[in-house]
């Protein structure tokens, strides 16, 4: 059974093509030439090269293979250039989704994010069917994965392919090379550079457990449907108190205004187009921080058998691998 996953070099993908080869599936992965190849060092896989954006890389990458995880994406809340993410991520999954179907693939997992869910005004758990709309989706990041889900339903319906959709929620864990923003956020604190915070939640999982669920959104997802990934509900402060637990240390933090912070944010922006670094701070992330992300998993523990850690085992997970691995010390 050949099985393509994109998006491996990363951070979720590399994960579920973990989960794949301990399952017994061919693994070929799709990469860019320039991709860092950290993540599938000692891995058995086959590589292709190629980019969402040549269709004829994508039709060669889909030959023989029986099954698909699209888990790429461009993945960034601040971009010079917003075309380019709107292209991989709408025009780059729609090439791949029909080149797979083409190609005759058995089944397809679809990679979104809870990006493209609705919000509770309460600060309950939404679920899929919280209502969302384009209008509400803060920053091209979310405009764009909302715009792909929309496609990707679009090719459901319209070639009755087998897709399956999966909502990750905020992956922690070993392996976040790049790093991720929760990954920074967690390298900032153990540097002792979280001396503020803002009141926002989030939906905490361990990557390992989002990328079991992909394999089985893969063994007991029903086309057309989609499944929310995720853990543990969880405040900015709570997130820093555990970091402070697990690492020892008692600092005390101030809790800010999002208004404080928003011109911040923008004088962060005006030296990243300059520079040409992503800041560390986004209008875009400090009107998201206004929302309490949280969600619930329950479709998919019901329906996929889907189980998740508790989140204190993730942020663990995440602190020790970044140390060992010289991103800091404890």
């Amino acid at each position: 059974m050949k099985t393509l996953v994109t998006g491996a070099t990363g951070f979720v993908g590399s994960a579920v093509v973990r989960k794949l080869i301990n399952a017994g599936h061919d693994v070929r992965v799709l990469v860019r030439s320039k991709s860092n190849r950290r993540n599938l060092d000692g891995l058995t896989v086959e590589i292709k090269e190629g980019d969402l954006c040549d269709t004829q890389s994508l039709k060669s990458a889909v030959a023989g293979c029986d099954n698909l995880f699209h888990v790429a994406a461009d993945y960034r809340l601040w971009v010079r250039d917003p075309e380019m993410m709107y292209n991989i991520n709408i025009n780059g999954t729609r090439a791949l989704i029909l080149a797979a179907a083409e190609a005759g693939m058995k089944r397809i997992v679809y990679t979104s994010s809870v990006a493209t869910l609705g919000f509770n005004q309460d600060k309950s758990s939404a679920s899929e069917d919280t209502p969302a709309s384009l209008a509400a989706m803060t920053g091209h990041y979310k405009r764009s994965k909302f715009l792909a889900e929309q496609a990707v339903q679009q090719l459901i319906e319209q070639h009755k392919l087998p897709v399956v959709i999966v909502n990750p929620s905020t992956p922690i864990g070993p392996r976040d090379i790049k790093p991720t923003p929760t990954g920074r956020i967690i390298l900032d604190t153990i540097r002792g550079r979280m001396p503020a915070y803002v009141d926002t939640g989030l939906n905490v999982a361990h990557v390992d457990d989002i990328a079991r669920g992909h394999l089985m959104a893969y063994e007991h997802g029903k086309a057309g449907e989609r499944y929310i990934l995720g853990g543990e509900d969880m405040t900015l402060l709570q997130i820093l108190e555990m970091i402070d637990e697990i690492t020892g240390k008692k600092p005390k933090r101030i809790r800010l205004s999002h208004n404080l912070v928003l011109p911040i944010a923008w004088a962060m922006e005006k030296i990243a187009t300059i520079t040409g670094k992503e800041p560390r701070a986004t209008l875009d992330s400090v009107r998201m921080s206004k929302k309490h992300m949280y969600f619930s998993s329950d479709k998919a523990i019901r329906e996929l058998g889907y189980q998740h850690r508790p989140a204190r085992e993730a942020i663990r997970d995440a602190i020790d691998w970044f140390i060992q691995n010289g991103y800091c010390s404890r």
